[in-house]
């Protein structure tokens, strides 16, 4: 929806948040380009995917730094006010996680093509174990390397956050699980490395983030396995849909096939960190 996302950019702005791309306009006339659409201001700077590119050398300096300016920049959004910015009418706060967790189950078991025992059991739990206590903040839902504009080679400061589309209101433990789902760690599987380029030597681990999310915050981190297990869960639903779309002939990119083992990492790793209780 390109005039929701305009108008996240928009109440971004007015609640003077410092990482979000000017927006410039607005047009819902599907008849200028076949459909609405917006103008942001361009950001200049370097996007980091899975991978480093080619002739670039970042250093562990580089990264641990970059690591603690991305989690800065989720507890930044997460502690925007909402009220006189209008961000609190982008979203519905009350009841967001069971939503969540009942939205994503009933999505995955539609787009279910193969039996995965773990993304079942993963369901089942996060059903069971839904957190009392409530929280509410200003939230991205898609928050790792490759939506952020960094400064440079030399400087992983921040410019811009990008790909707003499914920014709402919630849960800030719901996003920074989503977070930490993408959060890949050298010891994890080459499947999951493809998510976000955390891994090289330098970056925090997860376990890091956790703590340093906390000293910064005032909600309570003893769930976070909770949270960390509905965040690999969710991007297992959404590697599931893409596949299925793919096994239908939808989607004829031939890297979707490779999706499925996502999905069973996803699920294998969600599973081993509720039964262990570790990050």
């Amino acid at each position: 929806d390109m005039v929701r996302e305009y108008q996240v950019l928009e109440s971004l702005q007015k609640a003077a948040y410092s990482k979000v791309p000017p927006p410039v306009h607005c047009c819902d006339n599907e008849n200028i380009i076949g459909a609405p659409f917006f103008i942001m201001e361009k950001i200049d700077g370097l996007i980091l995917r899975n991978r480093i590119p080619d002739g670039l050398k970042l250093s562990k300096e580089f990264f641990k730094q970059l690591s603690k300016n991305t989690i800065d920049g989720l507890l930044e959004l997460h502690q925007l006010e909402l009220e006189k910015s209008g961000l609190i009418n982008l979203g519905k706060p009350e009841g967001y996680v069971e939503r969540q967790v009942l939205g994503w189950s009933e999505r995955y078991f539609k787009a279910k093509t193969d039996e995965i025992p773990e993304m079942e059991k993963v369901s089942e739990w996060l059903k069971k174990n839904m957190p009392r206590e409530e929280a509410v903040g200003f939230i991205h839902n898609d928050y790792k390397y490759d939506n952020l504009v960094l400064e440079g080679s030399e400087s992983p400061e921040i410019l811009a956050v990008l790909d707003w589309e499914m920014a709402t209101v919630g849960h800030p433990l719901m996003d920074l699980g989503t977070s930490l789902a993408y959060w890949c760690e050298a010891g994890d599987s080459d499947t999951l490395k493809m998510f976000n380029l955390t891994y090289p030597e330098g970056n925090l681990s997860r376990a890091e983030v956790i703590k340093y999310y906390g000293s910064k915050s005032p909600l309570s981190m003893d769930n976070m396995v909770f949270y960390y297990a509905f965040g690999l869960f969710k991007v297992g639903v959404i590697a599931q849909q893409i596949y299925k779309r793919y096994k239908m002939g939808f989607a004829d990119d031939s890297r979707f096939a490779a999706l499925i083992h996502a999905v069973r990492s996803c699920g294998k790793k969600a599973f081993n960190s509720i039964e262990t209780q570790n990050i």
